[in-house]
């Protein structure tokens, strides 16, 4: 029985949709002002691997994500650089997608550009204008957060605290209280605008969307007023999602608008929040120059999506090396020689029901419980890592049989279909020396002249180098000894 943390009643609460097997995920997507961050990565791919989690459950997923492409910081960077914000947003979405793509995330229905919902957006604002919720100043319309009785409920903020916070809330004097944000704006000279349409008594007849108007409109057009999940970074809570739920709730009159509110935890490097305003953050194609995206995936999955992770090249290190143990233990499981040593063992059959029961079996089971349990990736990889060890000894033991060996793989298989980073890619052999290459010729060529004595000497002086040579049909295969 799945279970999910709803950040919006701050417990566990039993998942269930509101149609069916039908679910409808919404996640906040950037602002293509810039390239994307580890921060980002760290949000998307565990909303990737809950997706695939719920799809592997049996449910039917619609997954919408949205694409800010008019924003303040577009226009100012638009400024700096020279080229219009719709240049500017154009190339950074690409960049943004090809991210994306690099970090094997492809569970997204739908990319929704902000741009592209403009009708969307007017509607909706005109609907809260009429029924109160909102007003008109010099540059724009803005939403009055006291006519919404239960602003706040997400963050558990009064309506004064949320006055003296400080978060990307838009400043005019006119304004009616400190917390009330811009539903619509008007546009300065040079800046991209869309006519509003008439409205009686309207003083802003052309402008752009604010940022919080767009999440809803565009989630209102594919859901309705009320859906299932909403994701995204803890720090979106603020004012963010608080000022989504304001919106959305006003214009239906139904709550809650949506059923389970899930958000990630910040990633932090040096201790401090990584993040583009604090001027400390590493990109993700940066990060790619130097690792694989397989690196990043368990990363990020050694963390509980709700904890904070803090990020160093030490932990990196330790990944890699996590990486290469599964690796290893994976070329073992395939390796023909231990399946065809093992199958001379008669005797062990019992030891192998055994295994294929309380390994295999329990392997899965303690995965999906971990799962499960809002998503407990910590837990579920330690059960792998537990598979690893328990199965290695087998091996040690010559008591793998071939079909233990594709019951693991198809368990690791299935494993996979919801973190995708075990067999992802291609794995490169490790670089041999020329010089051991050189050895191994020799070698051969005694073997060759049924020179045993000579061959088993050559064998010896490559192994004392950190190499072993396993003989097979094909040939004679080497690998690195650790």
């Amino acid at each position: 029985m799945l279970k999910i943390y709803n950040t919006l009643t701050r417990k566990k609460e039993i998942f269930k949709p509101r149609e069916g097997k039908k679910v409808n995920i919404f996640v906040c997507g950037p602002t293509v002002y810039d390239f994307s961050h580890l921060g980002h990565a760290r949000t998307y791919i565990i909303f990737d691997i809950l997706s695939r989690y719920l799809k592997k459950k049996g449910y039917k997923v619609f997954y919408l994500q949205n694409i800010t492409d008019i924003d303040d910081k577009i226009i100012k960077r638009a400024k700096e650089k020279k080229v219009s914000p719709q240049k500017l947003a154009k190339d950074f979405e690409k960049e943004y997608q090809k991210d994306m793509k690099d970090l094997k995330i492809d569970s997204v229905t739908k990319y929704a550009r902000a741009t592209s919902y403009i009708k969307e957006i007017i509607s909706q604002v005109k609907r809260l204008l009429k029924k109160g919720y909102a007003y008109q100043i010099k540059d724009g319309i803005y939403y009055d957060i006291k006519k919404f009785k239960n602003y706040g409920k997400l963050s558990r903020r009064t309506v004064l605290q949320a006055e003296d916070a400080v978060s990307r809330i838009d400043e005019a004097k006119e304004k009616r209280n400190k917390g009330d944000f811009c539903l619509w704006k008007k546009s300065k000279t040079g800046e991209p605008k869309w006519p509003f349409g008439s409205l009686r008594s309207l003083r802003v007849k052309a402008g752009r969307p604010g940022w919080h108007i767009e999440d809803t409109a565009i989630t209102e057009k594919y859901f309705g007023p009320q859906y299932d999940i909403h994701g995204g970074a803890r720090e979106l809570m603020f004012p963010h999602h608080e000022a989504e739920i304001a919106q959305m709730e006003a214009i239906s009159n139904k709550k809650p608008m949506v059923r389970f509110w899930v958000h990630t935890g910040i990633l932090r490097i040096g201790g401090k929040k990584m993040a583009k305003s604090l001027g400390n953050f590493i990109t993700i194609r940066d990060f790619l120059k130097r690792h694989s995206a397989r690196i990043l995936r368990l990363f990020v999955l050694k963390s509980h999506y709700r904890s904070p992770i803090d990020y160093s090249e030490k932990e990196i290190k330790q990944v890699e090396k996590q990486l290469k143990r599964i690796d290893e233990f994976i070329e073992k499981v395939k390796s023909p020689l231990a399946v065809q040593r093992a199958r001379q063992k008669s005797k062990v059959k019992s030891t192998i029901q055994e295994s294929k029961l309380n390994l295999i079996s329990k392997t899965e089971k303690e995965f999906e419980k971990a799962m499960d349990n809002d998503f407990n990736t910590p837990k579920a990889i330690a059960t792998i890592f537990n598979l690893v060890n328990k199965g290695n000894s087998l091996i040690a033991q010559n008591k793998l049989t071939s079909t233990d060996a594709r019951n693991i793989l198809e368990l690791l298989r299935k494993v996979d279909k919801v973190f995708n980073f075990i067999f992802l890619g291609k794995r490169v052999a490790p670089k041999i020396p020329s010089f051991i290459k050189k050895m191994i010729r020799e070698r051969e060529e005694a073997r060759k002249d049924q020179d045993w004595q000579e061959a088993d000497k050559i064998r010896k002086k490559i192994r004392q180098l950190g190499y072993e040579i396993e003989d097979t049909k094909k040939g004679p295969k080497i690998r690195k000894i650790d």
